[in-house]
């Protein structure tokens, strides 16, 4: 064929690559003969043949003595050793030395004037595909050679460092890669497939004996981000069968792998495939995991890696195998040598390189960066392909590739589910508000964040177990309301404009309904107190039982409900929506009872023009007076009077339907109870002139109600007295006077609730708490998160473990402060669980493995 009419080498595409030229040179020595074989196109050929000089083999051996003579410890292969004492020597000169006269002859060599023409032909090639890259935007195309160099000490040469094109002034890519002179197996339809899946990494952690297996695992790990990462290898314990089954099953996983990645002691073994260490004392030869790797090239097996010495047997038997590229050291590698080089190849895989271009930048880099260091090192490492498979790439991550790594585990899922299963159980949220709201009363009082209040709104006149004693009283159910009468007395003596009566009177009592009906009257027409009574939903017909029509009417006071929510009452009575309050004429909804008191007292201390008056003889109802005369005034409606807040978020309403209370106000324990209210005895009150008693001179609210006697109750004894919340409790540990001591019930009574609701409404105190679930969701992703980032950098673990320890204490600060100052209460236990659980799942996974 003439020169000048020479054939377009065949063209291949290479995955995302574009066409380039192939090329295929087979080198056999026979003898002092070596017979070299290009083939390329449609069925073109050059062969030739050129003495093959003893000079090179002498040379090689020498360089491979320095260079075993340099690199003497942490060798990731078997050497033997004289037990000779070796003398004071420069190895690194010598290698250096080695190196040159090896590379000088090599090449000198190659440039054979018999060669001339395959290396003309080469060149030609890459001069023919070179306007393809003229194009804006293009990118050059590689010409690639593959090289089968036979007998084993041929191939061990390095065949890489051949420089084809410099005497043809060629400056684009010309890239050898190597393949077997055996090649029976056809390499699986992934190899050229673009597959939807995450890629998958198998990593085998070989005996580790004299070797640091910790960087090989950081450089792999640093992958995690675009492949499942999984790890295999000796633990100690492990028997030498049970380990080599357990790897051979890894390797055949049904889900398939991408890429197998192998570090630790590896050697040649001609009959056997080649030596794998996997284990002290335990090998492993690649003919034992034919059928496993068969199965694991069906399933999508493309690239092998191994960081390991003297790979040659194990890349010829892979591709044989029909696997479609392996990344082998020819030579024993040293350890840090190792790490260096798969650093910079992983990082060039990451960065999209195809392998071939990866671990040419790898090799470039140990001979421009690390040279001084590590002389040679850049010589060893090769790549073996199959003929017909396209170089392995990393596919860019798609949107769904990383969306995937979010994806919990299988412990963090179940751990996931519990706790969001756990956030639905109304036991354990009462329990954990009622522990968070003592921390935050705690944090009040460490940090000087108590509200300060010189004088309560609420005066609470209770009846205590000392009155029931004082006054001799055997039942004190119901309660004698001639008594009731002579404390509203006192009271309306005491210019108490409002006064609450937390005693439910819808019964008669013959004997005393007309000294009660006679002293609230006589407060309404001589002091223009205003009245507010409970009121109770009966659960039979869903109407609201009132006060007695003989004690009041709804023209001249007030009735408000008086539940509370819960056993523990942790949470606000709010407001019923319009509509609902006025739907049902024959049973309309009562507004709540501290609600009702906190109105009263607002229309008290409001500049009105004119403040109404209860009236004896109105017509009109008096909740109707109050709220045109509060609209006429202040333009406000009583509805929204103190907060939106008081009115049910539809966030809330719809969780109802789940039992649940997201974003439902709490009653906030956290305040100290004498800055919700005065305490007042209702015996101290009857036995002592008003002056005597430091009432308030500003208006205030007036509250009579039972104080903790087990028989305060309506349905049965004691169904008034609720269990103590922890934040109370931690206040009323802080009294230090004997009186306010003596005025601490066992239970918590219902009025001191309605106190807290009270002061609460006034002073548009409304702490919405941010639902559990909501912030375990939200602190499974940052878990999630952050085990990406340990997975990834596993050699910062101990860094990310300190800085989450001091996030999680700054989350707990801030969610104490955000509750103080922005009436937000954030949940701390649950989502530092779930997000622990992740952190620590991602942290024992780095620790089975290193």
């Amino acid at each position: 064929m003439d020169k000048g009419e020479l054939a377009q080498p065949a063209e291949t595409t290479i995955g995302p690559n574009k066409p380039g030229p192939i090329f295929h040179l087979t080198a056999q020595q026979v003898e002092r003969v070596c017979l070299f074989d290009l083939s390329w196109g449609q069925g073109q050929r050059l062969g030739v043949q050129i003495p093959y000089p003893d000079l090179i083999s002498h040379l090689y051996q020498d360089w491979q003595q320095m260079y075993l003579g340099f690199y003497q410890q942490a060798l990731r292969g078997r050497v033997e050793r004289s037990g000779k004492v070796a003398p004071i020597i420069d190895w690194h000169a010598r290698l250096v030395q080695a190196e040159a006269k090896l590379l000088y002859q090599f090449h000198r060599w190659l440039r054979h004037e018999e060669l001339y023409e395959i290396r003309a032909t080469i060149a030609r090639a890459v001069s023919q595909s070179a306007p393809l890259t003229e194009q804006p935007g293009a990118i050059a195309t590689p010409v690639n050679v593959f090289l089968t160099a036979t007998p084993l000490d041929l191939a061990r040469l390095p065949w890489e460092a051949w420089e084809i094109g410099t005497e043809f002034t060629t400056t684009e890519k010309i890239r050898i890669v190597r393949k077997p002179l055996n090649i029976r197996g056809e390499p699986p339809a992934s190899c050229a497939q673009d597959r939807s899946r995450r890629i998958r990494v198998l990593a085998i952690l070989g005996d580790e004996t004299g070797l640091d297996f910790q960087a090989d695992k950081d450089a792999v790990r640093s992958l995690s981000s675009m492949a499942e990462i999984q790890f295999v290898g000796w633990q100690p314990g492990k028997q030498p069968k049970e380990l080599r089954t357990d790897i051979a099953l890894k390797i055949a996983d049904r889900q398939g792998w991408d890429v197998l990645f192998f570090a630790g002691h590896s050697n040649e073994a001609d009959l056997v495939g080649g030596e794998l260490a996997i284990g002290p004392n335990i090998s492993l030869y690649l003919n034992e995991l034919i059928q496993p790797l068969t199965l694991a090239k069906e399933r999508g097996l493309q690239f092998a890696i191994f960081n390991s010495c003297k790979g040659l047997n194990l890349a010829n038997t892979l591709i044989d195998l029909g696997l479609c590229q392996v990344a082998v050291m020819r030579e024993p590698v040293h350890n840090q040598v190792a790490q260096e080089f798969l650093r910079h190849f992983l990082r060039g895989l990451a960065s999209y390189q195809d392998a071939h271009d990866a671990l040419l930048s790898a090799c470039q880099f140990l001979k421009l960066e690390k040279q001084l260091t590590y002389p040679s090192a850049y010589l060893i490492p090769s790549l073996f392909r199959h003929p017909n498979a396209p170089v392995f790439r990393l596919r860019h991550t798609r949107w769904s590739d990383r969306l995937k790594q979010w994806k919990p585990r299988k412990l963090e899922a179940v751990a996931l589910a519990a706790v969001m299963l756990a956030s639905f159980q109304g036991g354990l949220q009462s329990f954990l508000l009622d522990r968070r709201v003592f921390a935050q009363a705690v944090y009040r009082q460490l940090t000087h964040q108590v509200p300060a209040v010189t004088s309560p709104p609420v005066v609470m006149v209770g009846v205590d177990e000392e009155f029931i004693k004082r006054n001799r009283i055997s039942n004190p159910k119901p309660f004698d309301r001639q008594f009731l009468a002579q404390i509203i007395d006192r009271l309306a003596a005491a210019n108490a404009p409002i006064i609450g009566i937390d005693y439910l009177l819808d019964r008669y009592q013959a004997d005393n309904d007309a000294y009660l009906a006679t002293a609230i009257q006589n407060a309404i027409e001589q002091h223009q107190v205003w009245f507010v009574f409970v009121s109770r939903l009966h659960e039979g017909n869903g109407c609201f039982v009132d006060t007695v029509s003989e004690l009041a009417s709804p023209n001249w006071s007030l009735n408000g409900d008086m539940s509370v929510l819960g056993d523990l009452p942790a949470y606000m009575v709010l407001l019923p929506p319009p509509l609902q309050q006025s739907l049902e004429k024959t049973c309309p909804r009562r507004l709540p009872f501290s609600y009702l008191l906190a109105l009263s007292y607002q229309m008290h201390r409001e500049p009105l023009k004119k403040l109404p008056q209860p009236q004896l003889n109105a017509s009109t109802q008096w909740l109707a007076q109050v709220k045109v005369s509060l609209t006429e005034n202040t333009g406000q409606d009583y509805q929204t009077l103190f907060s939106h807040r008081s009115n049910l978020n539809p966030v809330t309403g719809l969780a109802y339907r789940l039992n649940q209370w997201w974003l439902h106000p709490i009653v906030d324990y956290s305040i100290p109870p004498q800055q919700i209210y005065q305490w007042l005895p209702a015996w101290k009150l009857l036995e002592n002139p008003p002056e005597t008693l430091a009432l308030p001179s500003e208006p205030f609210i007036a509250l009579i109600a039972p104080w903790g006697y087990g028989e305060a109750g309506i349905n049965q004894d004691g169904e008034d007295n609720f269990p103590v919340p922890w934040a109370l409790d931690y206040w009323r540990t802080q009294a230090n006077s004997p009186e306010a001591n003596a005025a601490i019930p066992e239970k918590m009574p219902g009025a001191e609730v309605h106190a807290y609701m009270t002061d609460h409404f006034l002073n548009q105190r409304f702490v919405i708490p941010i639902p559990d679930l909501w912030m375990v969701l939200v602190f499974a992703l940052v878990g999630q998160g952050a085990a990406i980032a340990i997975r990834q950098a596993p050699r910062q673990q101990i860094r990310w473990m300190f800085l989450l320890i001091g996030a999680t204490g700054l989350y707990g600060l801030l969610s104490l402060q955000f509750y103080t100052t922005g009436a937000l209460l954030i949940p701390f236990s649950l989502p530092m669980v779930i997000l622990w659980i992740y952190v620590l799942s991602a942290s024992m996974e780095k620790k089975f493995y290193g």
